[in-house]
């Protein structure tokens, strides 16, 4: 393929709001416009208008609107769209059929079965894509050494054995059913068909003969293990295909010819382009930003100087966020990635999408400034666009005079042809400002001007983008300052310089096309072909030979494809890539050997062992050099180079731009300066703008002079300390899970990292953990209480015992006390919390169904000093580790290893956080520091006071009292009773929980510090924003618990169930006291099984209860517990375990007005002989409803033995299993709510609008995904 010569050629980036156009004219010179993306009154399509505009300004020729573009004229066309992410998230895509393994009718329903939000209690999640589902009985599963199960024939291979063969009779019948519903659109997804494929073909080919119009096949769309986000990739395909096609139809028409001999490409969200014929729904999500961030890559970064880059895209009018990437010499791409509530398993620029645009709204709640993430969407949109809306970030730009009315088309108002409105934005911040005001007037705080309350927010705004940022870099080892910080869209350059001053970066680079920057990355993009293939050997000497062969073809499959493109043998380039991991761990790495040649120890396609060594290090911080590396995948990338070339200079010139000076702390530069299209750029104090040859221009970001800073309360300055001191506890994590070596914490994310004042008072958490949310605070202030007195600096703590503020055993906290020069005791403290695989007892996991004592949980801290005088106290912590092989039946830990190493990593995650809050007393000072700690905590305090007012107010009214309780029942009859008694004035209650039963003969026992954990949730989730979760949530409250109780048990008590269990029924008492919402299931259902070799554990979701407005959510994690669930194959591939079942459990959830979510059915067929161990509740009482609304149903635990027995396990046990046996969970439903309308009931789920998932701010990106992870624990 080459370059077009004497013809037009153009870039398209399709907007939701704009379409801008790059167009390379015949003479050489370059033309760029922005128009409507929707203007039906004026042109049916826009890039068509677009073209049309540029052939006939250009050539003079008439080329009227309603003829056909003739296309003899052009060379080229390249569009991003973002007609597929639209329809996502409106869920407007085709009418779909999923044809799925028989038994897992509901697995893409369930998912992971963590809730997208902790503290929303509808548990609101967007439309599966699928309107039905057709279950085929077939199944495939691994052959695995050791199976004591007979074989099923036939055999497909060495590695698979075919257990049911499909009935293609039966499939027939059933696909020209859903033919006959009007139904065109099928996605098939069949277990294990990532490796084996046949049976799917077998469907995709009888589909196609019958008359679908789109069959997508999960083995052809992603051919990766793990089922789950393999099956919502394939359902996005099938869905969103058809409507790009529909598109492509639409958009070929508006030319002579059907754009027939004009190539035409469109971008993926890999960064590459493609032919318009194989351009597809699931790798079209990020099509429109994918261009963005080529465009920033190859225009800012230079070869020669070799420093990385993060892009910054904020538009004027982007109704929601900024995207935010990075590049350092090669593009960074996810393999999953969660967008508009689907997570496609798809080669991905790893752009996070975060919660701070022009559109993102502004409040003042409770004494501080708050930036989203709430949007104002593109309708009604900020208060400037003359359609009602909210004040956004948009309006402060705009109330600053960043933003001129004049630059902009009349596009706005309910006609659509109105400017821009300054009037609005000025009527909504006169009242906001009244508002503020009126607070600090309250509080003997001084008055703010508007403008200084619009300044505020676009500095919180600010703050809030750097948190991400920070994470995107620090998460893979990178220091942010060492990043050029490369701005583009409509906005950016108004916030450029503040934010990399923050982030210590020294240049802000905006490229002279950066309002148009997507179009421009698409002319300068590559078309590229993929290939991958899943991969089940060790990287070793004995592998090579199979692995340089499929390296090889799959190299010589792109090489093809790209020559029947038209390009040449010099214009093809491959980049071979392995998805490596060690060995029992899940942390895979996409690696390519760019820069490690083959040598005689590799493949010969590159050294990738050391490739693979060198990253892990430096992401993680370690290696694990006796452990064998597994390939995954083997994976192809070929790219034709085809995209024009770039001739910006990014060196800086010499010439100082000229500015328009604004105010005394600020200078403005608008479009004059050589920018195309209307673009500001503020330059702030210390900073320095110069214009480069090529006409972009770079500033030189000086230091951020701090401001100074008293002690009195700055609402502002609130909220900007609130985003430091959680980004230290972000920051601290990210160190936590580089540096440990155990699956629990580096993999699964079981961790708190928290920040503590020198009272022990919590200020900042992260994540939020709902069992770790109080607990530490406990922790932290025992330490101090007990042995304050004697903490040194160079000191370490450890600790875990319940009486100390513990949660159970295997949760390890370690405290650090941060001094200060001149202060004699610790100014802080900062703490990390970690769950331990193992530390000991009669079971391993140290997680026993059965324990009545502490000693048979495992080892023991109170208040152990780890680290003193700063040596590390190995031989002790060793010593303690091993002592519970003292008691009967029990084992020290069984994995010292991985304990060490992990302490170790909490150990330097502290001194991280140590580090960062020295770093912030001395650019504030400690007096400053702490203040602001404490107005952080009032915050919180504030909104909680506001709740039980508001509570108490409503409550007076409708009863006359303002005393509530409740109570509710473990399944052994011990009675968990609360009476709640509020102030109305003061905003204050007492929590008594006199009359809870004493504490039992086994492990539900809680501890003080869960229940704190428990009523901390309950109060954020009956807040209903966010809110800093700290101290300050529990200052408005008393509690009372009884020693000796079940909530307060003796120093020895076994607790482990009281951790897992009794947390959620203290839950399910507080919002029944306050009726906030029915019960959920009121259970973790724990399940772990295992053997000499092994061992696993689970948590199973059940259903959400009902609430005022909302249904109850079936399949879904609630309340205390988050955790994600193995995807089946991955489970099957790792374990001796069939999965045989995974669906709901219908008709389990309560009914109601609002029926309550059912529970989930979850049979697990044991391949060979281990040991099950249950621990769960709700098994004899049944999860409460409420106003009428029935009880949720109560669970069950069967065994269906290999000789036909079916046993009741009961709630909790551990039983001996043989090959053959099969595990059959039955977990609660939650309860309804309001009393149900027997004439409609059963037509309220008919009847229920589909959920768009634009109605909310959507986040994207790794960063997001690490996020939810973590809140998936």
């Amino acid at each position: 393929m080459t370059e077009t010569e004497g013809k037009f050629d153009f870039a398209i980036d399709r907007g939701g709001t704009f379409t801008d156009v790059f167009a390379r004219l015949p003479d050489g010179r370059e033309k760029v416009l922005k128009l409507l993306s929707h203007d039906p009154q004026n042109y049916k399509d826009a890039p068509t208008e677009g073209i049309r505009r540029v052939l006939e300004e250009e050539t003079g020729q008439a080329f009227p609107r309603e003829q056909p573009v003739e296309t003899s004229l052009i060379g080229w066309i390249r569009m991003g769209t973002t007609v597929a992410t639209n329809a996502l998230l409106e869920r407007q895509g085709e009418r779909t059929a999923l044809l799925v393994t028989k038994g897992f009718k509901d697995l893409l329903h369930i998912g992971t079965q963590a809730r997208p939000k902790l503290f929303d209690l509808e548990v609101a999640v967007p439309d599966v894509l699928y309107e039905e589902v057709i279950e085929v009985d077939e199944r495939v599963v691994l052959r695995q050494d050791g199976c004591q199960l007979p074989r099923k024939e036939p055999n497909t291979g060495d590695s698979l054995e075919v257990w049911r063969e499909l009935d293609m009779q039966r499939v027939e019948d059933d696909l020209r059913g859903v033919l006959s519903r009007g139904i065109h659109s099928l996605a098939v997804l069949l277990l294990h068909s990532y490796t084996w494929s046949a049976h799917e073909k077998a469907v995709g080919s009888l589909a196609r003969r019958l008359g679908f119009t789109q069959v997508s096949l999960s083995s052809e769309v992603m051919p990766m293990v793990r089922a789950v986000p393999r099956g919502y990739t394939v359902c996005a395909d099938a869905y969103l295909t058809p409507k790009i096609r529909q598109y492509l139809k639409g958009f070929t028409s508006g030319f002579r010819g059907g754009l027939e001999g004009v190539s035409v490409l469109f971008m993926q969200s890999d960064g590459g382009l493609t032919p318009m014929e194989q351009f597809c729904g699931s790798r079209a999500v990020l099509s429109g930003p994918a261009g963005g961030v080529v465009g920033y890559a190859i225009t800012s970064y230079s070869q020669t100087e070799n420093k990385p880059v993060i892009g910054f895209d904020m538009g004027v009018r982007r109704s929601t966020s900024t995207d935010v990437s990075r590049y350092a010499g090669h593009y960074e791409h996810v393999f999953e990635a969660t967008t508009a509530g689907v997570t496609l398993q798809a080669p991905q620029l790893d752009i996070n999408t975060v919660a701070a645009g022009g559109g993102s709204r502004l409040f003042f709640r409770s004494g501080m400034f708050v930036v989203g993430p709430e949007s104002a969407g593109a309708h009604p949109g900020p208060a400037c666009y003359r359609k009602g809306g909210p004040l956004t970030v948009t309006d402060a730009n705009l109330a600053l005079g960043r933003l001129l009315p004049s630059y902009f088309p009349r596009i706005f108002g309910p006609g659509e042809d109105e400017p821009l409105s300054s009037e609005e934005t000025m009527e909504h911040f006169q009242q906001l400002t009244c508002e503020i005001n009126h607070f600090l007037y309250t509080n003997q705080s001084q008055k703010m001007s508007m403008e200084e309350v619009a300044m505020g927010f676009i500095r919180v705004a600010n703050e809030a983008m750097c948190r991400p940022i920070r994470a995107l870099t620090q998460a893979k080892g990178h220091d942010t300052s060492q990043h050029v910080l490369a701005c583009f869209g409509g906005a950016g350059g108004q916030h450029a310089c503040a934010i990399a001053q923050a982030l210590g970066m020294k240049t802000v680079f905006i490229h002279k096309y950066s309002g148009v920057l997507s179009a421009y990355g698409l002319a300068l993009a590559d078309v590229v072909e993929e290939v991958q293939e899943p991969c089940s050997l060790q990287y070793n000497p004995r592998s090579f030979s199979e692995l340089d062969h499929r390296v090889e073809q799959l190299t010589q499959r792109c090489t093809e494809t790209l020559r029947d493109r038209g390009f040449s043998s010099s214009q093809i380039t491959t980049e071979v890539f392995l998805h490596l991991r060690y060995e029992k761990t899940d942390c895979a790495l996409m690696v390519t050997a760019t820069g490690y040649p083959g040598n005689s120890r590799s493949c010969k396609s590159g050294d990738f062992r050391s490739a693979f060594t060198k990253r892990y290090l430096q992401e993680f911080g370690f290696t694990i050099p006796d452990r064998p590396i597994m390939v995954d995948d083997i994976r192809v990338r070929g790219s034709g180079k085809s995209g024009i070339k770039s001739v910006t200079n990014t060196k800086m010139g010499s010439g100082i731009l000229k500015t328009r000076v604004m105010s005394s702390v600020s200078t403005v530069l608008d479009a004059v300066i050589g920018l195309f299209l209307p673009s500001t750029i503020l330059v702030e104090p210390s900073c320095v703008a110069h214009l480069t040859e090529g006409g972009d221009v770079c500033i030189a970001v000086g230091s951020d002079p701090h401001c100074l800073l008293g002690t009195e309360l700055n609402t502002v300055q609130l909220s900007i300390f609130s985003h430091r001191f959680m980004s230290i506890a972000e920051q601290m994590g990210r160190v936590l899970q580089r540096t440990s070596i155990s699956t629990n914490i580096k993999e699964r994310l079981d961790f708190s990292c928290a920040v503590f004042g020198p009272d022990g008072g919590l200020v900042s958490n992260a994540p939020h953990i709902p069992v770790h949310l109080g607990a530490m605070q406990e922790t932290v202030q025992y330490q101090i209480k007990s042995i304050g007195s004697i903490i040194k600096e160079g000191d370490v703590i450890l600790s875990n015992h319940p009486c100390a503020g513990g949660s159970h055993l295997p949760d390890l906290t370690v405290i650090t006390p941060v001094f200060r020069s001149g202060v004699s005791g610790p100014v802080f403290f900062v703490a990390s919390r970690g769950h331990h695989a193992d530390i000991g007892g009669i079971t391993p996991g140290s997680m026993p169904p059965h324990s009545t004592s502490l000693q048979q949980e495992g080892a023991v801290f109170t208040s152990f000093k780890l680290v003193t005088a700063g040596v590390f106290q190995e031989e002790a912590v060793t010593e303690a580790l091993m002592a519970p092989a003292q008691y009967p039946d029990c084992s020290g830990t069984r994995n010292l290893h991985d304990n060490l190493s992990d302490l170790r990593a909490q150990v330097a995650a502290n001194q991280r956080g140590s580090t960062l809050v020295g770093e912030l007393i001395d650019s504030y000072g400690l007096a400053v520091v702490q203040a602001y700690m404490g107005y952080i905590q009032t915050n919180a305090e504030l909104a909680v006071r506001d709740m039980l007012k508001e509570f108490a107010h409503c409550r007076q009214k409708q009863t006359g009292s303002l005393e509530v309780e409740a109570e509710d029942f473990m399944d052994d009859g011990t009675p968990i009773r609360l009476r709640v008694q509020i102030n109305e004035n003061e905003g204050s209650a007492v929590f008594d929980f006199t009359g809870t039963g004493t504490e039992v003969w086994g492990n539900c026992n809680a501890p003080r510090a869960i229940t704190f954990s428990a009523l901390i949730y309950c109060l954020r989730c009956m807040v209903g924003q966010d809110i800093p979760l700290n101290q300050g949530c529990l200052t408005p409250i008393k509690v009372i618990i009884p020693s000796g109780s079940i909530l307060q048990p003796s120093q020895n008590a076994a607790v482990v169930g009281g951790n897992v269990l009794t947390s959620q029924r203290v839950v399910d008492v507080i919002f029944r006291a306050f009726e906030v919402c029915a019960a959920s299931q009121g259970c973790m259902n724990n399940v772990t099984f295992g053997s000499e070799g092994s061992g696993y554990y689970e948590t199973v979701a059940g259903g959400a209860g009902a609430g005022p407005g909302w249904t109850g959510r079936s399949g879904v994690h609630s309340h205390m517990t988050n955790t994600r669930i193995t995807d089946p194959e991955i489970l099957e591939k790792r374990y001796p375990v069939v999965l045989e079942h995974f669906s709901l459990r219908p008709g389990s959830g309560g009914a109601g007005e609002y029926r309550g979510g059912d529970g989930v059915i979850r049979k697990l067929l044991f391949r060979n002989k281990v040991v099950l161990s249950v621990l769960t509740e709700r098994r004899s009482t049944r999860p409460y409803g409420l106003h009428g609304g029935d009880c949720g149903a109560s669970g069950l635990n069967q065994l269906h033995r290999a000789d036909g027995r079916v046993l009741n396990l009961g709630a909790k046990t551990t039983v001996s299993l043989e090959p053959g046996d099969m595990f059959c969970l039955y977990t609660p439903g939650g309860g309804g709510y309001g009393e149900e309308d027997k004439q409609t009931a059963g037509a309220g789920r008919l009847l229920k609008k589909r959920r768009r998932f634009n109605d909310n701010f959507s986040e994207r990106g790794s960063v997001f995904e690490y996020r939810m992870a973590q809140e998936g624990v």
